[in-house]
């Protein structure tokens, strides 16, 4: 039956130990996996930005200037086209003066036409262009003295009062072009008037043309798509225009500085923003006006615009895809890597607690037999109590107190079994809050102080109160201990002391082990927290312990400071910051 329980219980063992590895090996893949993936998020973010900030600044900058340059491309094009038409309005206009000019060296021309030479000057003007209306001939009182045309009313009228009569005598040019004007006949029209010196007077030949005329004509001029064009004077006024754009002698809103003599810029029009350009006349005081809307003159910047915004789209979602997927990729591999190298690294702190545990296996053999060699005597003895020919006392007080003596020894090998599993379970995952005295106490009190007494090596406690409590893993931290003491008590071999101090610092517990040992030189102090590393003999010693009790300390944010003297002992401060910490308890209901 006993056997039946024992194989139980060591079956139980097995399997809750087991259970527990699985239970402490989970927290660790969700911490593992946490962190991976804020690292993922934060490495996608860092790439991001590393690559699409650049690439923003380049595209903007890029952008920008293409975009002026194919601004400047629309305006030069649109430039171009002004001046290419105010070229051609010039030369019509040049046309239309040396037509009159001509009329002076006809070879019957006198100073005093009659009506048939004047029709006669009309139908050459006309032949020339259809643009005249009719024809006058001025003496130098500015008395019309011969005229042709739809308008013989017109004969004998004086326009020395008239502007471009004024204009025309006083300016050292001797031709004019006037603005549109009404005039005596109330109908849009414009005069070109020339001048001449005959028999030692002064007199004049002005024709009229009609806007409409010049107006078709500006319209046979080849434009682009979308293009207007138009002529305006000095005053912005309407000099010719289409009916669908404006009115003629209506205020056009385009007003242009005199000098520079050309430009190009964008005007806020009826039908939305326009590109304008501008080209003064050389022969009138006439600025030729050329709109396109914006849409249209700019239509090679937009298409060119939404080219570079696909590509530099297209540019970003590859760049984001290849990003988004090698950090996933590389980041789940390091992932496993991580996981597969805590657990190992888990494993390893555990078969490290198991090699100490099997150096206390003697001890613990010895200290187990002691109390099962007295419950096997005081039974023995019970029953020779009971057994009338030895005559002892049976009372049942006497069988009590032999009972007493059982009930110590079985609590004596209960206490030392417990503490063995200490060192030997895997119950924390997480930090608590902790008191160093009492996990120090667990490790020494009880079997190492045994074992310690029959070697002559004596243990002093000198533990600070009211010691403030450290976030760590009780688990590992015993095990950091234990590894420590033990190295102690070998390197004092027999007769010594081992003292255990504890103090509050400067925001740090700090846990000093000491021992009058070996100590150490130099040279072995530069490696002990090398693997395998051991000033043990061979077969006593794996060279982990202290590799392992470091890697446990970092990573709870402490450290180790080791001072060794050969002949005088060693001293390990084991250093913990600390906060203000409650109260904790362990999964058994011990506080720590």
């Amino acid at each position: 039956m006993k056997n039946k329980e024992s194989k139980a219980a060591s079956g139980g063992l097995s399997s809750g130990y087991g259970a527990v590895l699985a239970k402490d090996l989970e927290p660790d893949r969700r911490d593992t996996q946490e962190y991976f993936r804020r690292l993922r998020n934060k490495l996608r973010v860092s790439l991001l930005a590393a690559y699409l900030v650049p690439l923003a600044f380049l595209s903007l900058y890029y952008h920008f200037h293409f975009d002026m340059t194919l601004k400047m491309g629309g305006k030069v094009q649109l430039s171009s086209l002004a001046e290419s038409q105010r070229n051609t309005v010039d030369l019509f206009l040049q046309e239309r003066v040396v037509n009159i000019f001509s009329l002076f060296h006809e070879s019957n021309f006198t100073s005093t036409p009659a009506d048939d030479d004047m029709r006669r000057y009309l139908s050459r003007l006309r032949e020339s262009s259809d643009a005249f209306v009719d024809v006058g001939f001025l003496d130098s009182r500015g008395v019309q003295i011969g005229y042709a045309g739809p308008y013989p009313f017109l004969s004998g009228r004086e326009y020395s009062h008239e502007k471009w009569f004024k204009d025309l005598m006083e300016q050292q040019r001797n031709y004019y072009i006037s603005d549109i004007y009404l005039g005596f006949r109330r109908k849009p029209h414009f005069t070109i008037a020339v001048r001449q010196v005959l028999d030692g007077e002064m007199c004049v030949m002005r024709a009229t043309l009609d806007p409409d005329k010049l107006n078709l004509f500006l319209r046979t001029i080849g434009q682009g798509k979308g293009v207007a064009s138009a002529l305006v004077n000095t005053q912005g006024i309407y000099q010719v225009v289409d009916l669908d754009q404006g009115v003629l002698l209506g205020d056009s809103k385009y007003k242009f500085p005199m000098k520079p003599a050309a430009g190009v810029r964008e005007m806020q029009g009826s039908a939305g923003t326009e590109l304008v350009a501008y080209a003064w006349l050389s022969e009138a005081h006439w600025a030729l006006v050329v709109r396109q809307p914006l849409n249209i003159a700019y239509a090679s910047m937009y298409k060119a615009r939404l080219v570079m915004i696909g590509l530099s789209a297209g540019m970003v979602v590859i760049l984001v895809g290849a990003i988004w997927i090698t950090t996933g990729r590389l980041l789940h591999r390091a992932e496993s890597m991580e996981s597969s190298r805590k657990e190992l690294k888990s494993q390893l702190f555990h078969a490290a607690k198991l090699v100490s545990v099997g150096e206390l296996a003697g001890g613990v053999a010895h200290e187990i037999n002691n109390p099962l060699a007295i419950i096997s005597s005081q039974s023995g003895v019970i029953r020779d109590m009971l057994n009338p020919e030895f005559g002892m006392d049976s009372s049942p007080e006497a069988i009590r107190e032999e009972l007493g003596i059982i009930d110590d020894a079985v609590l004596r090998a209960k206490d030392i079994t417990y503490k063995l599993l200490n060192f030997v379970r895997r119950n924390e995952s997480q930090t608590v809050a902790c008191n160093v005295n009492r996990l120090l106490d667990d490790v020494v009190s009880g079997l190492m102080e045994r074992e310690f007494e029959v070697a002559d090596i004596r243990i002093v406690r000198d533990y600070a109160q009211d010691l403030p409590r450290v976030m760590l893993l009780p688990d590992q931290v015993r095990q950091v201990f234990l590894n420590i003491i033990n190295n102690a008590g070998d390197a004092i071999g027999e007769a010594g002391t081992v003292t255990l101090t504890t103090r509050e610092d400067d925001g740090f517990v700090r846990i000093s082990i000491t021992d009058t040992g070996n100590g150490m030189n130099q040279e072995e102090m530069a490696r002990i927290f090398m693997p395998f590393f051991t000033t043990k003999e061979v077969g006593k010693g794996t060279g982990l312990g202290l590799s392992i009790s470091l890697s446990i300390v970092e990573s709870l944010g402490g450290k180790i400071d080791v001072q060794s003297v050969p002949g005088a002992g060693s001293s390990f401060t084991i250093s913990f910051p600390h906060s203000e910490a409650e109260e904790s308890k362990d999964v058994d209901g011990n506080e720590y």
